[in-house]
């Protein structure tokens, strides 16, 4: 005697050996000795043998037309011997009937299970339902696999292409355009990227980027929603007595900071550090800081920005020359003698911009010979100089320019070595138009302009003054506010950001509080909001604040902007890479001097590039190198090279000292490469924390 019976949704047949009560002991054709419950055994027959009925079973089930079985199989609950009754006609054979089974089983879609061997009909409607999608199915699978096709023999569908960057970015599984891709890379062995640079899906690599980029922090695109309220400017703010100006770049839009001074000659010299005020116009909970709160900041790259507020509110709270902006006001008075503080106050007030100075038309004029030269030596008669003079000339920016130096003179005591500006700067002009950003195509400029000129030195301290400020008096008034903090100017110690007052080592600070770039950063426009409560009500503020003591609030924001800020520097980074590369194919470059950082990677010179050479790994760091470049891929950013020659050390290159080294990959994820500067604001936190930079 033989049984059949169904385990996991496999049917396995075998000899009886011996029967209890509510057991069978059954041998496998292959040896194996099961213990099966009576209840269990769906079908008992005599011959043939097991695997030769199974072997029948399965041809009688392949011969079966479901249609037919359908219409044959009574509307109640039936047994599968019934429908092989009726479909064979008379007496069905063991096979017959376990071919019936196997059939009824695999196609739900028509017979529903009702039990050990009991079936029910599905009804028609949902029959019908279940046949169409079986169909569609069927359908896109065989659009699937013809995609598929096409890409592993180097062609890229038009539907595939449609869907690229979702699929390399945020992909759906359950697209068929990711299945085909998927299928593809499979039988072609090859990972999706190379799959679709194989088929020519990838036709411009700054797209690439620029999409990796928007798929993951602008889903919706960058553009700002429809209808935002306009904001509204404040009527009623007194005019302050001053006549400020601005130090940026000629490219800078949101202009958030502005210097003054008044009292030079006399005993009592007050510094002026005066803040666009946004936060006068947006309400904590509005949909504009709806929109502030999501971007965090405005992000950077060469050739194109995408701001953190919209055109409307910058326009209107941008310290544009010729205007009375509103503004948050910080002024310092010092002893003209020895520059000690004597006093501060914060007002909120309407500020005459007199004029936007660049740091690119006037750094060959304000040099610090310039600066310390006799007051009787006449400027050259220029537009710029003029500018000059109607801020007050070499005059202010000579007291200025001893002020920061006095500053940063402090901070280093305190901070317990110099700080040291060893790279330039690196100026990226790429020749797109338009608000939608480069083609990637575009001639690229790039120029180098050395930290720790004046005009930088300036900006830097008067905006550390502010933030040191600033959060003390938020900490003196017990108002909660948004801190960077470093314990250690030690190698490997990060800087932090909390809701409490500490020291900050690297800059040599008590604390320090970012306030001064409300227009672009997040955080900035939170403490702003803060500060505004302090302005307007002295020792109460703290239960008028938006923010109140352990507010979740702060800590959410924190962990928002750190990551968000995060992102954006890396993208600003790659893409940088990116412009120096174009920079090097456009001018034909083959070789570069640069210097020996670790591990055979090298540190371009003349560009903001780190690669990875052969003929460096024994090297002492700090060592001159030319290196020749070889291949370049735009798409993976990645470039590698060899040392050709050891070259001199000369004055002008200095080994970068141990402490500004720093973890960053030189390649990041989709081997995309990142410079090694990118995060190193513990190394050089005038440039990283001071808010002049960017």
């Amino acid at each position: 005697m033989y049984v059949l019976y169904e385990d996991g949704g496999k049917f396995l047949a075998g000899r009886v050996l011996s029967e209890a009560d509510a057991s069978l002991q059954i041998e496998l054709d292959s040896g194996k000795r099961v213990k099966l419950k009576s209840a269990l055994a769906l079908l008992r027959f005599e011959s043939p043998a097991p695997s030769a009925l199974l072997h029948e079973a399965a041809r009688h089930a392949a011969s079966i037309e479901l249609d037919l079985a359908w219409e044959f199989a009574p509307d109640a609950e039936f047994g599968f011997a019934e429908v092989a009754a009726e479909y064979f006609g008379g007496k069905p054979t063991a096979a017959q009937e376990a071919g019936a089974l196997m059939r009824l089983f695999e196609a739900p879609h028509y017979f529903r299970r009702a039990g050990r061997g009991r079936f029910k009909k599905a009804p028609a409607e949902v029959l019908q339902q279940a046949l169409a999608a079986i169909e569609k199915k069927a359908r896109v699978q065989a659009q699937i696999d013809e995609w598929a096709t096409q890409l592993a023999a180097g062609t890229c569908p038009d539907a595939v292409r449609e869907q690229l960057y979702r699929i390399l970015f945020k992909p759906d599984k359950n697209a068929p355009e990711y299945k085909a891709v998927a299928q593809a890379a499979r039988a072609s062995q090859l990972d999706a990227l190379a799959l679709l640079l194989k088929a020519g899906a990838i036709g411009s690599p700054y797209q690439f980027h620029w999409q990796r980029f928007a798929f993951e922090h602008f889903p919706k695109g960058p553009g700002f929603p429809p209808n935002l309220p306009a904001p509204a400017l404040p009527a009623d703010l007194p005019l302050a007595s001053v006549q400020a100006f601005s130090i940026d770049d000629s490219e800078t839009t949101e202009i958030d900071d502005a210097l003054s001074v008044q009292g030079l000659g006399t005993d009592t010299i007050t510094v002026g550090v005066h803040i666009a005020a946004p936060g006068l116009a947006i309400a904590p909970g509005s949909a504009l800081d709806d929109v502030a709160r999501n971007r965090l900041s405005t992000v950077y790259m060469p050739g194109h920005k995408i701001t953190m507020l919209p055109d409307s509110v910058v326009q209107h709270y941008t310290l544009q020359e010729g205007r009375d902006c509103p503004a948050l006001s910080l002024y310092v008075s010092f002893d003209a003698a020895t520059l000690n503080v004597q006093s501060h106050r914060t007002a909120i007030e309407r500020v005459p911009i007199a004029a936007n100075l660049r740091h690119d038309r006037l750094e060959h004029i304000v040099t610090d010979s310039w600066l310390i030269a006799s007051q009787d030596n006449p400027a050259p008669a220029d537009d710029e100089t003029a500018l000059l003079r109607s801020v007050g000339g070499r005059n202010v920016l000579s007291f200025l320019y001893r002020f920061a130096k006095t500053l940063k003179g402090r901070r280093e005591v305190v901070r317990g070595k110099p700080e040291g500006f060893n790279r330039p700067d690196f100026t990226f002009r790429v020749a797109s138009t338009g608000d939608t950003g480069p083609s990637g195509d575009e001639p690229v400029q790039i120029s180098t302009r050395m930290r720790g000129g004046p005009l930088d030195l300036i900006v830097a301290e008067c905006m550390i003054l502010a933030n040191n400020t600033w959060g003390g008096w938020l900490a003196e008034l017990g108002v909660p506010g948004i801190y960077r903090s470093q314990h250690s100017t030690q190698p490997g110690i990060k800087v932090r950001m909390g809701t409490r007052a500490l020291p900050h080592a690297g800059m040599g600070v008590a604390h320090y509080a970012w306030s001064t770039s409300p227009l672009r950063r997040y955080v900035d426009l939170v403490n702003q909001w803060q500060l505004l409560a302090c302005a307007r009500h002295g020792s109460t503020a703290a239960l008028v604040a938006p923010f109140k003591p352990k507010d979740a609030a702060l800590m959410a924001v924190i962990s928002s902007f750190e990551a968000a800020y995060a992102a954006y520097a890396a993208h600003q980074s790659a893409m940088e890479r990116y412009w120096s590369l174009r920079f090097i194919e456009q001018r034909g470059i083959t070789e570069l001097d640069a210097s020996v950082l670790r591990d055979g990677l090298v540190r371009a010179e003349s560009l903001p590039l780190v690669l990875l050479v052969l003929g460096a790994v024994d090297l002492p760091r700090g060592t001159r190198v030319r290196v020749k470049l070889g291949r370049m891929d735009l798409i993976t950013l990645d470039v590698g090279g060899t040392v050709v020659a050891r070259l001199a050390d000369d004055a002008t290159t200095t080994a970068l000292p141990e402490d500004e080294d720093d973890d960053t990959p030189a390649a990041g994820p989709i081997a995309i490469a990142v410079d090694l500067d990118a995060g190193a604001d513990a190394a050089n936190p005038v440039a990283a924390d001071s808010g002049a930079a960017g």
